[in-house]
């Protein structure tokens, strides 16, 4: 039984990483064929489909947080966690996956994020674009 799920489009992260590749693309077609531009278009190509979303999950006992299709991909057991609340990230901490002096943070858009702390003193940053809603749902599975 899952409790709460929710997935975040970081759009403009898709339209940056998609305009890129056109240009890349663009620049085929006025010039002959480059091995570097090859190489970043693949990198570009395998970000956009990595990154282009972050999904939360709480089922019974786990919080699943996830990037894209899952390859990367953080799961805690609820026992674990003792707190959570919503806070606003700074501008400069980024997206991505990222290490912040509150810890480790998953964050695909915007300043919004839950922060977890764990049973062993340890933070980590969820970004998300329903920050109530979250914090809300991992209380509610905590029990409080």
């Amino acid at each position: 039984m899952k409790r709460y799920t929710h997935t975040q489009t970081g759009y403009l992260l898709i339209v940056a990483l998609g305009s890129a590749v056109i240009l890349i693309a663009l620049l085929w077609a006025l010039y002959e064929f480059n091995w570097i531009g090859f190489a970043v278009l693949i990198i570009l190509a395998i970000c956009l489909v990595l990154f282009a979303t972050l999904t939360v999950e709480i089922d019974e006992d786990t919080i699943k947080v996830r990037f894209g299709p899952g390859i990367i991909r953080k799961k805690f057991p609820l026992q674990d966690i003792e707190s959570c609340r919503a806070v606003k990230n700074h501008w400069y901490y980024g997206w991505g996956i990222r290490w912040t002096p509150y810890g480790w943070m998953f964050n695909v858009s915007g300043l919004h994020a839950v922060e977890l702390l764990r049973k062993n003193g340890k933070k980590f940053r969820v970004g998300t674009d329903d920050p109530e809603g979250l914090a809300k749902a991992i209380q509610q599975a905590l029990g409080k």
